[in-house]
């Protein structure tokens, strides 16, 4: 393995070079990077213990805590396979998941049994050991992580070049996306991937060894994984990490940390400017800020720099992370754009033919090269769909101008995103039409002062029906995670469509 593109070597160095550093700071506590190393050597030697290996895969479903950041690092360091479950899905999506990823261990949480209680985690094949993190309401057959861990405390794991990862092409991570039928896809991302999205937000985040970067967003997501907590430890800086996004908190602990660098989707920018003035705390520390995940509005830029959180746009996606990034500035020359490829990365439009698209020409965006995932885990047919010739296609339709820079027209599959979560109608559509008085329905992405945008369902009702709007929306209940729900409902005798019989959603409004 080449060290340096490993995650859990670059903590061991910084815990040999500055090993009093504090890494983490979580609920006031100051985890050091020498401290953090042993964590992950302590969680390494228990995975080995409970006979995990290369190659096998270990779910985690946590909210943002030390624990999570032990368990990617020891993974890392083993050569298993990480496998971060985002805490806000049903039963029957997690049910899916492990099915489809089949990990030897899968941890959770405490706060999660209203999920979990529904499934029999024991009762999967393979077999699943179960490890749980916190004080209490685990069954006996449940591992506790924090009291098993202990017993490793000032070991480290037996490495060789078959018990640990020897290639940078292996993979590390597999991350969830849903897909435009409805069924999740899991992105195989390698600890190669990881390194250069590191190099990316090195340079799009101006990272330095001084920096204090601030993570509310989930660590089960892109953004708070790869753009943020890794190229921190990449760095040596040090991550302020919040259990879960709150604005009062954040503004407190900008000033107290003095926080030079965060990455926030809009939602969270408009929830900033909602805190009166007065409450706001000194955020002259901040430097570099971000913002991305879903469509961005003038207003909203222009109102975060009044007040002092000016931001830097990205784009991107959870097969590939940063593909596009924009200044500070850039908006304001170039209206609407998206901004221009990361460094290291090759990001192009291609036509309907496959050629490369002349300015202002309409095209799919691809990207080539180190911030590739490798494939679909366990999906052949989907991988073969989204690498052709090299390039991944992202299904995001753009044009580009003069000057490189990329303006987005769409998105070929029809996905939205609310609140930072990518939601695909067609994994909705599929629910809402297994009620037998709905005889067809299409769900459209739509503008939302909160949220970004909202899924809006138009229904087709079975003649004689007679179900109500809160009736439709219901269906989602236990199918589906909740901001994945229509929050809009409309009644339609008819829908508009092509001369082939798809439906057009343009039309519908």
């Amino acid at each position: 393995m080449i060290k340096s593109m490993n995650i859990a070597w670059w903590v061991q160095r910084w815990a040999e070079l500055t090993p009093d550093k504090p890494a983490i700071i979580f609920e006031e506590q100051a985890i050091s990077y020498q401290a953090l190393c042993k964590r992950a050597d302590r969680t390494s030697c228990w995975l080995q213990s409970i006979g995990i290996e290369k190659g096998d895969r270990v779910a985690v479903m946590l909210n943002n805590c030390p624990e999570f950041l032990d368990l990617f690092l020891a993974c890392s360091r083993l050569g298993a396979i990480f496998v971060p479950i985002n805490f806000r899905i049903t039963s029957m999506e997690l049910d899916y998941f492990i099915k489809n990823c089949r990990p030897r261990l899968f941890v959770h949480g405490q706060g999660f049994f209203d999920v979990l209680n529904a499934l029999d985690l024991e009762s999967y094949l393979p077999p699943m050991m179960v490890a749980g993190v916190g004080k209490a309401g685990f069954n006996q057959r449940t591992f506790d992580f924090i009291e098993e861990t202990k017993k490793f405390e000032g070991k480290r794991a037996f490495l060789t070049r078959s018990l640990g990862p020897s290639n940078p092409e292996e993979p590390q991570v597999i991350m969830y996306t849903s897909g435009t039928t409805g069924k999740p896809k899991g992105a195989v991302l390698t600890h190669r991937k990881t390194f250069f999205n590191c190099l990316n937000a090195d340079i799009f985040f101006k990272l330095h060894f001084s920096d204090i970067m601030l993570i509310f967003l989930p660590l089960f997501h892109s953004g708070g994984l790869f753009i943020q907590a890794a190229p921190t430890f990449y760095k040596g800086a040090t991550i302020v990490l919040h259990k879960k996004f709150n604005p009062l908190l954040v503004y407190r602990d900008i000033e107290k940390y003095r926080v030079t660098k965060f990455l926030g989707v809009p939602t969270v920018y408009r929830e900033l400017l909602k805190v009166d003035p007065e409450k706001r705390s000194d955020i002259t520390s901040l430097r570099v800020l971000a913002g991305g995940g879903e469509k961005l509005t003038g207003d909203l830029i222009k109102q975060c720099a009044e007040a002092g959180l000016a931001f830097r746009q990205i784009m991107g996606q959870t097969e590939t992370s940063i593909l596009l990034w924009a200044s500070e500035d850039d908006p304001l020359k170039k209206p609407g754009t998206v901004g221009r490829p990361v460094f290291h990365a090759e990001v192009s439009i291609l036509d309907d033919r496959g050629k490369p698209a002349k300015p202002g020409e309409v095209g799919e965006i691809v990207v080539r090269g180190s911030i590739m995932m490798k494939e679909y885990w366990q999906d052949p047919v989907k991988t073969e769909e989204t690498i052709k010739n090299g390039f991944l296609r992202t299904g995001d339709l753009a044009r580009m101008d003069e000057d490189g820079f990329f303006y987005l027209v769409g998105r070929a599959g029809d996905m939205y995103i609310s609140g930072g979560e990518n939601v695909y109608p067609a994994e909705v559509e599929k629910i809402l039409k297994q009620h037998p008085e709905i005889e067809d329905v299409a769900v459209k992405g739509t503008e939302d002062e909160t949220w970004g945008e909202t899924g809006h369902a138009f229904v087709i009702l079975s003649p004689g029906a007679s179900l109500t709007k809160k009736e439709v929306i219901a269906m989602c209940h236990g199918k589906l995670a909740k901001y994945k729900w229509p929050q809009k409902v409309t009644f339609k005798s008819e829908f508009p469509r092509t001369s082939l019989g798809k439906v057009r959603k343009g039309k519908l409004f």
